[in-house]
């Protein structure tokens, strides 16, 4: 597999900034709960079990101290399984799928569809219809009720602002199989996490032929292909190559700060830019089920949407009604690309596989 080395210096700024991350995100947590301690009553747990198991595929980052307040809300302790940035969302479903039959997680918080999807229909889920999902569309929840979306990032291209001018970035995610960007474009291990999602969605919407030829121009221009998308924005960042596929909350930490980079949402005249919600769904034969509804419910209510989208993790609310971040556009302001998840999580197997030959993984 070709990768972008980091070097030991870029792993301890990387370091660095990730201890900074955690402790800005932390406190701005804090300050909302302070503004929202009205609600706080809403999800107290009265009788039931005081002791819940999550397993995380969203950033530790961001996704712990929102897990934090509620244990300080309700006196619940949470048991949270974080995944890790190599193996975005695949490790835990693989982890979810192996304890099947002897479950060890009540709730499965994932950072994009596809492997929802897949545990699913491996039968690893159990129904669950939340009052708290009242606002959320109808098209980022379930019809059978095993899943429900909330928060959503985009996946971008990004681009270093010192190397490529805005005129000049692309516009579609195809535009980096062009010559122009020969050996200067960098993608994430389409095998996990978020580019799991993004290339499965591709090849349920172009067909096997038309993403085959577009993922061989893209080998034979020499993407790179490395490890995680924070990688991704490293290399791009750093000028190690002019640009990239990542995700907004990615592209949101670098510019806060002040990396010299900029974002382009891509095939807004065509296909529509690829929207990723996170995803909460309830384990069957959970240990704590009741305890793990509770959980669900508080993950979708308006106050975590507006605590994501304040963060730097900048998430779009799927409520309109909760104020968005101020760097991302909102849903209505763009075109999403019409995805029916189930038939994109249905390829992911097949797409892997492809891919594997196909890059050289």
């Amino acid at each position: 597999m070709g990768s972008c080395h980091q070097t030991d210096s870029i792993k301890s700024t990387s370091h660095i900034i990730d201890c900074l991350k955690r402790f800005a995100f932390a406190l701005s947590i804090a300050l909302i709960l302070t503004s929202c301690s009205g609600t706080q009553r809403s999800f107290q747990t009265g009788d039931s079990p005081k002791e819940v198991t999550i397993y995380v595929s969203t950033d530790r980052v961001f996704s712990e101290p929102i897990l934090r307040a509620y244990e300080q809300k309700t006196g619940v302790k949470l048991n949270a399984v974080y995944d890790t940035e190599e193996t975005k969302s695949t490790g835990l479903a693989n982890r979810l799928l192996a304890e099947k039959n002897n479950p060890q997680a009540d709730v499965f918080w994932s950072n994009e569809p596809v492997r929802t999807l897949v545990l699913k229909k491996r039968g690893v889920l159990i129904p669950y219809q939340s009052a708290m999902a009242a606002g959320i569309p109808a098209v980022f929840k379930d019809p059978e009720n095993y899943w429900t979306g909330f928060s959503a990032r985009i996946r971008v291209i990004v681009y270093n602002t010192k190397l490529v001018k805005p005129e000049e970035a692309p516009k579609s995610v195809f535009d980096l199989a062009d010559p122009k960007w020969r050996d200067q474009a960098a993608l994430a291990d389409p095998r996990f996490g978020t580019t799991s999602f993004h290339v499965a969605a591709l090849y349920a919407e172009l067909g096997d032929d038309r993403a085959d030829e577009f993922f061989h121009r893209l080998k034979a221009n020499g993407v790179k292909i490395v490890s995680a998308n924070s990688v991704v924005l490293d290399a791009v960042a750093r000028g190690e190559v002019k640009l990239g596929i990542t995700d907004t909350d990615d592209v949101n930490v670098a510019l806060a700060a002040n990396k010299p980079v900029a974002m382009v949402l891509p095939d807004r005249e065509g296909m529509g830019a690829p929207v990723m919600p996170n995803m909460l769904s309830l384990i069957a034969g959970a240990p704590h089920s009741e305890a793990g509804k509770k959980l669900i419910d508080y993950l979708l209510s308006p106050e975590v949407e507006r605590m994501l989208a304040l963060s730097e993790a900048v998430q779009i609310p799927l409520r309109p009604s909760v104020e968005g971040p101020k760097n991302i556009p909102p849903l209505s302001s763009f075109k999403p690309m019409t995805l029916d998840y189930g038939k994109a999580a249905d390829r992911v197997e097949d797409v892997t596989r492809r891919l594997q030959s196909i890059l050289g993984l």
